[in-house]
């Protein structure tokens, strides 16, 4: 295993989830810990999802669109 995977990678699909690998903890406002049963993981951006905060592919329906960065 390289180092970046040891330390993990956030990418950012476009239109869609996060997609989060690595040894990551995701935790609620509260300070609880989220259950994580895999290494890789798809977060919701669109707020859809009905098993927030993970993506169950709502953002296809919605068609949820992110905006390009701007230079």
């Amino acid at each position: 295993m390289d180092q970046e995977s040891a330390a993990g990678s956030i990418v950012v699909c476009p239109d869609g989830p996060l997609i989060v690998r690595g040894g990551f903890e995701i935790v609620t406002p509260s300070g609880d810990a989220v259950p994580r049963e895999r290494k890789t993981v798809a977060l919701c951006r669109c707020g859809a999802s009905a098993i927030k905060p993970y993506c169950d592919g709502k953002h296809k329906i919605i068609k949820f669109r992110t905006e390009p960065p701007t230079p």
